[in-house]
């Protein structure tokens, strides 16, 4: 007899990059919800943009230019539209959109290790079971607040949550924390898979192979109708059931029209495009917006590098000295093509096209790192991992923009006041989106565990 799996090789490979479309959105039956989202009406959608490494907050947006040497920013603060928040001079465009920004200072958690403040960061939870730097993911693993978002947001012809254009990883490992753990396979992002070391090209286009139109897909589905119900005849169990809703919302999203328009950036006016940048990162920040736009309620854009040599790199990681970058300093780095430029750019034009069209008030913009860096300056002219104290930006989704909220030390070294955990960052997005931290999901053991320990800064909304 055909397995299934076959069956689905055989079929072709649809869908995003190399996903191949029944697992797109693959899975087990969905558990029991315990709660519901809040009534109170909040943000529609949220984009949450993470800059993978830890970007330097004394070097960007809480520079401290009275510092000693060897602490102090080699770039200097420089005013922005709102009086009283100053950022780096290789930011100007993002000084121009800082009435629209909430900038948190006092991020703060006790990891130095880029697999654990991952984890903690996209999850909410510290897992001392982590082995680094080999840490996959596992079925164990909490979920990943997006996948939290779609068991309490179930998809239609969108799917609840995109990770683009690449989940979290490097050396054929996908870091953990990255998808929805012991809440199954049904609840995952829609992601590509990763592809370290190669040269693959972003393809960002939801389409099906060449040569297939929409009338042979039909007759394909209807070719895998006859498998399945031949193999389900066979395999009773709870993930063959599982797999019949997860392909019919593959097939819903591959054979929608609109479903499949979101993920076509040339219907965007070349002076859109222009306007985010013509690179990997422009062109990702675009793709949140018309995600979000099209009904996906979380959008993930995962900030990382192919070096020339093949490998990722996770380019906010600035210590200096990367082999597969030329050996430049951590400052040189981020003035290149794969730091600040871009950055600015395509953040300052996502928050202008969001407030131009009228989505700004119901989208949440969260960018992040999974920490920050060290106060002291190191020999190759960076700096090192730091937990202990960084910035985190919010915009839009009833955050009030303009303002600062929490304080750091003289050295941006500790929280000076309200420090912010991961797990309270987390709590705040939900709450942004109208889902209560004291929701409930089940583990493995049908145990009911709370999404999140953490508070919302409730002090961030108008």
């Amino acid at each position: 007899m055909l397995h299934r799996r076959d069956a689905m090789i055989r079929l072709g490979q649809f869908g995003l990059g190399a996903l191949s479309l029944p697992e797109l959105i693959s899975g087990e039956l969905a558990q029991a919800k315990t709660a519901s989202p809040s009534s109170r009406p909040k943000a529609k959608s949220c984009i949450f943009l993470f800059l993978w490494g830890g970007p330097p907050q004394q070097d960007m947006w809480d520079m401290k230019p009275d510092a000693p040497a060897g602490i102090r920013s080699i770039f200097r603060p420089i005013r922005t539209v709102v009086p009283g928040i100053d950022v780096c001079d290789q930011m100007p465009l993002l000084a121009q959109v800082t009435d629209k920004v909430a900038f948190i200072r006092s991020m703060s958690h006790p990891s130095n290790i880029h697999e654990a403040s991952v984890y903690h960061t996209l999850t909410g939870k510290q897992n001392p079971t982590l082995i680094s730097p080999r840490n996959f993911r596992r079925r164990t693993d909490f979920p990943n607040f997006g996948s939290v978002i779609s068991f309490f947001h179930p998809a239609g012809a969108m799917p609840a949550c995109v990770t683009i254009p690449r989940p979290v990883g490097h050396d054929g490992i996908t870091y953990a924390g990255t998808y929805a753990g012991f809440l199954g396979p049904r609840f995952d992002p829609m992601e590509l898979r990763a592809a370290p070391n190669s040269n693959d090209q972003p393809t960002h286009a939801l389409s099906l192979p060449e040569g297939v139109d929409a009338t042979r897909l039909v007759a394909r589905r209807g070719l895998v109708d006859l498998l399945e119900s031949q193999d389900r005849l066979l395999q009773h169990n709870r993930s063959t059931e599982a797999l019949d809703g997860s392909y019919e919302q593959a097939f819903r999203m591959v054979a929608n029209p609109a479903a499949k328009r979101a993920f076509k950036l040339d219907l965007e006016p070349p002076a859109v495009r222009d306007r985010y940048g013509r690179n990997e990162y422009g062109e990702s920040f675009l793709l949140a917006r018309r995600l979000v736009e099209a009904g996906v309620r979380l959008a993930s854009v995962i900030w990382m590098y192919f070096m020339p040599n093949g490998r990722i790199a996770n380019v906010w990681d600035t210590h200096g000295g990367t082999a597969g970058l030329g050996s430049i300093s951590g400052f040189a780095m981020l003035k290149e093509r794969y730091c600040i430029p871009p950055l600015e750019q395509a953040y300052s034009a996502l928050l202008q096209d969001l407030a131009e069209r009228g989505m700004l008030d119901e989208t949440l913009v969260v960018m992040v790192g999974e920490f920050g860096r060290t106060p002291k300056i190191n020999a190759a002219q960076g700096r090192e991992h730091w937990g202990m104290c960084y910035t985190g930006l919010l915009a839009g989704g009833g955050v009030r923009g303009g303002q600062i909220y929490g304080s750091s030390d003289k050295l941006a070294a500790y929280p000076k006041d309200t420090p912010v955990a991961p797990e309270d960052l987390l709590a705040t997005i939900y709450h942004a989106l109208g889902l209560s931290p004291d929701s409930e999901v089940r583990d493995r053991e049908n145990r009911p565990v709370r999404i999140t320990d953490g508070k919302p800064v409730l002090a961030l909304f108008s």
